[in-house]
């Protein structure tokens, strides 16, 4: 039996967070797929699990807990699994790097598609791409983080912010080479620390089921389609 349900789309994207934190912890989850997903948007409000406009949703089913939005599941996921630093200030910082990996891929799709990308946004985003990844090797650098060793955020064992990190630019970086190239550059200890990470058995099989489940998609949709026009990147 399971010990979570959960509700994402059939691509990596957003959810892939939460599937990370998961597999990280060695939980086990039954996905609800695209159609129960649709369902749930389209019901009634005061039939929904927890009230959201559109997943990631997570439902807890020992506890009997639903939340939504993948920053508070994350939260949840490391405050009930243990997987969160011991001081409030590192807290705080897991936090931060959460919502900074969600502003990210807000960034990467123009805000859900918004806009699509051309050459030239393209372009006159790449500085600010830039800029996310300059924040994570500073970010790491501050806390004893090298090419060879050390954690995002410090300590003796990957945390949170670290399964993080490395979902949010393994993700990105296998389906999109070009961006691959500019974290190295950008940013070779965080790049470095992505690899261990993904490397590690649970994720290294997660990521081995998303492309067994969802092939080459990222985020989907005409936005990713734009994207990898730009970046030259096969369907």
């Amino acid at each position: 039996m399971s010990d979570y349900e959960f509700y994402y789309w059939s691509v990596p994207f957003r959810g892939q967070f939460v599937r990370a934190v998961l597999a990280y912890a060695g939980k086990t989850w039954i996905e609800g797929g695209d159609d129960a997903i649709a369902r749930l948007m389209e019901g009634p409000v005061r039939q929904m699990p927890v009230p959201f406009m559109g997943p990631p949703l997570l439902i807890d089913k020992k506890a009997n807990f639903a939340i939504a939005e993948m920053p508070a599941i994350v939260l949840y996921l490391g405050e009930t699994l243990d997987l969160m630093p011991a001081t409030p200030a590192l807290r705080a910082l897991t936090m931060k790097v959460v919502n900074d990996a969600n502003d990210v891929i807000d960034d990467i799709t123009l805000d859900g598609g918004r806009e699509m990308w051309t050459r030239e946004r393209w372009r006159a985003f790449v500085p600010r791409l830039e800029k996310w990844m300059a924040l994570w090797e500073e970010t790491g650098h501050r806390h004893g983080l090298t090419p060879d060793s050390g954690f995002l955020l410090g300590g003796k064992v990957p945390g949170i912010a670290d399964v993080v990190t490395a979902t949010l630019w393994s993700t990105m970086a296998d389906r999109f080479h070009e961006i691959a190239a500019i974290l190295e550059e950008t940013a070779p200890m965080t790049a470095a620390l992505t690899r261990r990470i993904a490397d590690l058995p649970p994720l290294a099989e997660l990521a081995a089921k998303a492309r067994k489940d969802y092939g080459d998609a990222y985020c989907g949709g005409q936005i990713e389609a734009s994207l990898r026009k730009v970046l030259g990147a096969s369907p």
